[in-house]
Protein backbone atom coordinates (compact mmCIF):
# COMPACT_ATOMS: atom_id res chain seq x y z
CA UNK A 1 0.00 0.00 0.00
CA UNK A 2 0.81 3.54 -0.59
CA UNK A 3 0.62 6.68 1.90
CA UNK A 4 -3.27 7.88 1.87
CA UNK A 5 -5.01 10.14 4.39
CA UNK A 6 -7.52 8.20 6.42
CA UNK A 7 -10.96 10.29 7.17
CA UNK A 8 -14.11 8.98 8.99
CA UNK A 9 -17.04 11.22 9.28
CA UNK A 10 -19.94 10.46 11.44
CA UNK A 11 -22.49 13.12 9.73
CA UNK A 12 -23.12 13.39 5.97
CA UNK A 13 -22.73 17.36 5.99
CA UNK A 14 -19.08 16.32 6.85
CA UNK A 15 -18.88 13.15 4.53
CA UNK A 16 -20.29 15.83 2.00
CA UNK A 17 -17.71 18.25 2.15
CA UNK A 18 -14.57 15.73 2.19
CA UNK A 19 -15.83 14.29 -0.96
CA UNK A 20 -16.30 17.91 -2.88
CA UNK A 21 -12.13 18.73 -1.81
CA UNK A 22 -11.60 15.49 -3.90
CA UNK A 23 -11.40 12.65 -1.28
CA UNK A 24 -12.48 9.17 -2.17
CA UNK A 25 -15.63 7.59 -0.84
CA UNK A 26 -15.31 4.47 0.77
CA UNK A 27 -18.92 2.35 0.70
CA UNK A 28 -17.60 -0.94 1.57
CA UNK A 29 -14.43 -1.09 -0.20
CA UNK A 30 -15.09 -4.84 -2.38
CA UNK A 31 -13.76 -2.74 -5.38
CA UNK A 32 -11.82 -0.06 -4.18
CA UNK A 33 -9.74 -1.79 -1.57
CA UNK A 34 -9.06 -4.19 -4.44
CA UNK A 35 -8.13 -1.49 -6.93
CA UNK A 36 -5.68 0.32 -4.65
CA UNK A 37 -4.42 -3.28 -3.93
CA UNK A 38 -3.09 -3.59 -7.55
CA UNK A 39 -2.58 0.02 -8.23
CA UNK A 40 -5.11 0.52 -10.16
CA UNK A 41 -6.65 3.13 -7.99
CA UNK A 42 -4.64 6.13 -6.21
CA UNK A 43 -6.57 8.04 -3.80
CA UNK A 44 -4.65 10.49 -1.94
CA UNK A 45 -7.66 10.89 0.68
CA UNK A 46 -10.56 8.04 1.51
CA UNK A 47 -13.70 9.29 2.85
CA UNK A 48 -14.78 6.10 4.46
CA UNK A 49 -18.94 6.28 4.70
CA UNK A 50 -19.18 3.16 7.46
CA UNK A 51 -19.89 5.86 10.21
CA UNK A 52 -22.65 7.95 8.81
CA UNK A 53 -25.78 6.59 10.44
CA UNK A 54 -27.60 8.42 8.76
CA UNK A 55 -26.90 6.89 4.94
CA UNK A 56 -27.80 3.28 6.17
CA UNK A 57 -31.42 1.48 6.50
CA UNK A 58 -34.45 0.22 4.91
CA UNK A 59 -38.14 2.19 5.08
CA UNK A 60 -41.42 1.31 3.15
CA UNK A 61 -42.65 4.86 1.97
CA UNK A 62 -46.16 4.53 0.19
CA UNK A 63 -45.56 2.18 -2.36
CA UNK A 64 -42.08 2.26 -2.28
CA UNK A 65 -38.78 0.85 -0.61
CA UNK A 66 -36.47 3.17 0.13
CA UNK A 67 -32.86 1.98 0.99
CA UNK A 68 -30.00 3.81 2.17
CA UNK A 69 -26.64 3.99 0.11
CA UNK A 70 -24.74 2.65 2.95
CA UNK A 71 -27.33 -0.37 3.85
CA UNK A 72 -25.05 -3.57 3.94
CA UNK A 73 -26.42 -6.52 0.68
CA UNK A 74 -26.76 -8.83 3.82
CA UNK A 75 -29.24 -6.55 5.26
CA UNK A 76 -30.99 -6.31 2.38
CA UNK A 77 -31.08 -10.10 2.10
CA UNK A 78 -32.40 -10.34 5.35
CA UNK A 79 -34.71 -7.13 5.86
CA UNK A 80 -38.32 -8.90 5.99
CA UNK A 81 -39.71 -5.53 4.71
CA UNK A 82 -38.05 -6.06 1.63
CA UNK A 83 -38.24 -9.58 1.37
CA UNK A 84 -42.47 -8.93 1.76
CA UNK A 85 -42.43 -5.99 -1.11
CA UNK A 86 -40.15 -6.80 -3.52
CA UNK A 87 -38.99 -10.80 -2.76
CA UNK A 88 -36.87 -10.61 -6.22
CA UNK A 89 -34.35 -7.82 -4.38
CA UNK A 90 -33.68 -9.90 -1.90
CA UNK A 91 -32.75 -12.84 -3.64
CA UNK A 92 -30.84 -11.09 -5.75
CA UNK A 93 -28.99 -9.09 -2.67
CA UNK A 94 -28.26 -12.88 -1.08
CA UNK A 95 -26.67 -14.20 -4.48
CA UNK A 96 -24.47 -11.64 -4.50
CA UNK A 97 -20.65 -12.75 -3.97
CA UNK A 98 -19.80 -14.39 -0.82
CA UNK A 99 -20.54 -14.08 2.84
CA UNK A 100 -17.83 -11.54 3.42
CA UNK A 101 -18.49 -9.47 0.34
CA UNK A 102 -22.44 -8.92 1.22
CA UNK A 103 -21.29 -8.00 5.04
CA UNK A 104 -18.93 -5.42 3.80
CA UNK A 105 -20.65 -4.39 0.31
CA UNK A 106 -23.21 -1.68 -0.09
CA UNK A 107 -26.22 -0.81 -2.25
CA UNK A 108 -24.18 2.39 -2.83
CA UNK A 109 -21.06 1.40 -3.34
CA UNK A 110 -22.35 -1.15 -5.90
CA UNK A 111 -24.26 1.43 -7.78
CA UNK A 112 -21.81 4.30 -7.73
CA UNK A 113 -19.20 1.72 -9.09
CA UNK A 114 -21.42 0.78 -11.85
CA UNK A 115 -19.72 -2.64 -12.73
CA UNK A 116 -20.71 -3.88 -16.27
CA UNK A 117 -21.58 -7.37 -14.59
CA UNK A 118 -23.12 -6.31 -11.00
CA UNK A 119 -26.56 -7.13 -9.88
CA UNK A 120 -27.65 -4.38 -8.11
CA UNK A 121 -28.41 -2.18 -11.60
CA UNK A 122 -30.24 -4.59 -13.30
CA UNK A 123 -32.49 -4.14 -10.64
CA UNK A 124 -31.97 -0.61 -10.44
CA UNK A 125 -32.79 -0.47 -14.11
CA UNK A 126 -35.55 -3.15 -14.14
CA UNK A 127 -37.88 -1.70 -11.47
CA UNK A 128 -37.51 1.35 -12.31
CA UNK A 129 -35.19 3.07 -9.11
CA UNK A 130 -34.44 6.41 -8.41
CA UNK A 131 -31.31 7.05 -7.06
CA UNK A 132 -31.51 9.98 -4.55
CA UNK A 133 -27.98 11.68 -4.13
CA UNK A 134 -26.59 14.73 -1.91
CA UNK A 135 -27.70 17.04 -5.14
CA UNK A 136 -30.71 15.60 -7.22
CA UNK A 137 -32.53 12.81 -7.58
CA UNK A 138 -31.66 10.68 -10.90
CA UNK A 139 -34.16 8.30 -12.65
CA UNK A 140 -32.28 4.76 -13.33
CA UNK A 141 -32.56 5.38 -17.06
CA UNK A 142 -30.92 8.42 -16.79
CA UNK A 143 -28.04 7.36 -14.08
CA UNK A 144 -26.17 4.33 -15.94
CA UNK A 145 -24.13 5.48 -18.53
CA UNK A 146 -22.05 2.76 -19.65
CA UNK A 147 -18.72 1.27 -18.23
CA UNK A 148 -18.40 1.92 -14.72
CA UNK A 149 -19.75 5.45 -15.77
CA UNK A 150 -22.63 7.28 -14.14
CA UNK A 151 -24.65 10.49 -13.84
CA UNK A 152 -22.69 11.22 -10.48
CA UNK A 153 -21.02 14.56 -10.51
CA UNK A 154 -17.39 14.88 -8.74
CA UNK A 155 -18.32 14.75 -5.19
CA UNK A 156 -21.85 13.65 -5.77
CA UNK A 157 -22.74 10.79 -3.11
CA UNK A 158 -26.22 8.74 -3.39
CA UNK A 159 -27.72 8.52 0.26
CA UNK A 160 -30.45 6.18 -0.99
CA UNK A 161 -32.07 4.47 -3.52
CA UNK A 162 -36.42 4.45 -4.17
CA UNK A 163 -37.78 1.45 -5.41
CA UNK A 164 -41.39 1.36 -7.04
CA UNK A 165 -43.24 -2.04 -5.72
CA UNK A 166 -43.90 -4.19 -8.60
CA UNK A 167 -46.54 -6.08 -9.10
CA UNK A 168 -43.88 -9.52 -9.40
CA UNK A 169 -40.38 -9.56 -10.38
CA UNK A 170 -37.78 -12.23 -10.32
CA UNK A 171 -33.97 -12.10 -11.27
CA UNK A 172 -32.16 -15.06 -12.37
CA UNK A 173 -28.13 -14.85 -13.21
CA UNK A 174 -25.99 -17.43 -15.03
CA UNK A 175 -22.17 -16.78 -12.38
CA UNK A 176 -19.37 -16.43 -13.38
CA UNK A 177 -17.67 -19.46 -11.25
CA UNK A 178 -14.71 -17.83 -9.69
CA UNK A 179 -15.79 -14.64 -9.33
CA UNK A 180 -19.65 -14.61 -8.62
CA UNK A 181 -20.76 -12.14 -10.63
CA UNK A 182 -23.14 -12.44 -13.17
CA UNK A 183 -22.21 -14.38 -16.63
CA UNK A 184 -25.41 -13.07 -17.86
CA UNK A 185 -28.04 -11.55 -15.26
CA UNK A 186 -31.71 -10.92 -16.19
CA UNK A 187 -34.41 -8.71 -14.24
CA UNK A 188 -37.86 -8.78 -14.86
CA UNK A 189 -40.35 -6.58 -13.24
CA UNK A 190 -44.01 -6.58 -14.50
CA UNK A 191 -45.49 -3.13 -13.29
CA UNK A 192 -48.61 -0.88 -13.28
CA UNK A 193 -46.56 0.92 -16.06
CA UNK A 194 -45.46 -1.93 -18.05
CA UNK A 195 -43.33 -4.63 -18.18
CA UNK A 196 -39.27 -3.63 -17.44
CA UNK A 197 -35.95 -5.92 -18.24
CA UNK A 198 -32.61 -5.54 -17.44
CA UNK A 199 -29.63 -7.24 -18.64
CA UNK A 200 -26.69 -7.24 -16.90
CA UNK A 201 -23.48 -9.31 -17.53
CA UNK A 202 -23.53 -8.79 -21.24
CA UNK A 203 -22.34 -5.59 -22.71
CA UNK A 204 -20.38 -2.25 -21.31
CA UNK A 205 -23.04 -2.04 -18.96
CA UNK A 206 -26.69 -2.71 -17.97
CA UNK A 207 -29.50 -1.98 -20.73
CA UNK A 208 -32.76 -2.59 -21.30
CA UNK A 209 -33.60 -5.16 -23.44
CA UNK A 210 -36.97 -3.59 -25.55
CA UNK A 211 -37.23 -6.55 -27.52
CA UNK A 212 -38.11 -8.66 -24.31
CA UNK A 213 -40.06 -5.88 -22.71
CA UNK A 214 -42.56 -5.57 -25.83
CA UNK A 215 -43.08 -9.68 -25.92
CA UNK A 216 -43.55 -9.91 -22.16
CA UNK A 217 -45.92 -7.22 -22.32
CA UNK A 218 -48.13 -8.76 -24.66
CA UNK A 219 -47.83 -12.34 -22.73
CA UNK A 220 -46.25 -12.68 -19.36
CA UNK A 221 -44.67 -15.78 -20.20
CA UNK A 222 -41.45 -18.45 -20.49
CA UNK A 223 -42.95 -18.84 -23.68
CA UNK A 224 -43.01 -15.04 -24.77
CA UNK A 225 -39.55 -14.59 -24.06
CA UNK A 226 -38.66 -18.26 -25.82
CA UNK A 227 -39.78 -16.57 -28.71
CA UNK A 228 -37.18 -13.68 -28.23
CA UNK A 229 -33.16 -13.86 -29.82
CA UNK A 230 -31.07 -11.71 -28.76
CA UNK A 231 -28.48 -9.86 -31.28
CA UNK A 232 -24.49 -11.15 -30.16
CA UNK A 233 -22.93 -8.25 -32.19
CA UNK A 234 -24.76 -6.08 -29.19
CA UNK A 235 -22.61 -8.06 -26.48
CA UNK A 236 -18.87 -9.03 -25.47
CA UNK A 237 -17.42 -12.01 -25.29
CA UNK A 238 -14.02 -13.06 -23.06
CA UNK A 239 -12.73 -16.16 -22.16
CA UNK A 240 -15.56 -16.64 -20.07
CA UNK A 241 -18.30 -17.23 -22.66
CA UNK A 242 -18.51 -16.02 -26.45
CA UNK A 243 -21.06 -13.02 -27.27
CA UNK A 244 -23.47 -16.17 -28.98
CA UNK A 245 -23.10 -17.87 -25.96
CA UNK A 246 -24.13 -14.63 -23.41
CA UNK A 247 -27.33 -14.21 -26.39
CA UNK A 248 -28.05 -17.70 -26.04
CA UNK A 249 -28.22 -17.32 -21.77
CA UNK A 250 -30.17 -13.84 -22.21
CA UNK A 251 -32.92 -16.21 -23.23
CA UNK A 252 -32.80 -18.94 -21.10
CA UNK A 253 -32.24 -16.25 -17.72
CA UNK A 254 -35.36 -14.46 -19.18
CA UNK A 255 -37.36 -17.61 -19.23
CA UNK A 256 -36.43 -18.29 -15.74
CA UNK A 257 -37.15 -15.45 -14.42
CA UNK A 258 -40.11 -14.99 -15.67
CA UNK A 259 -40.97 -18.51 -14.51
CA UNK A 260 -40.03 -17.71 -11.04
CA UNK A 261 -41.74 -14.44 -11.32
CA UNK A 262 -45.18 -16.21 -11.97
CA UNK A 263 -44.85 -18.69 -9.46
Amino acid sequence: MYAFTFERPAAQADAVKLAKAGGKPLAGGQTLLASMKLRLASPEQLVDLGAVKELAGIRKDGNSLVIGAMTRHADVAESQDVQAAIPALAALADGIGDKQVRAMGTIGGSLANNDPAADYPAAALALGATIVTTEREISADDYFQGLFATALEEGELITAVRFPIPRRAAYMKFRQPASLFALIGVFVAQTDGGVRVAVTGGGNGVFRHAALEQALGKSFTPEAAAGVSTDAGELNGDLHGSAEYRAHLVGVMAQRAVAKALA
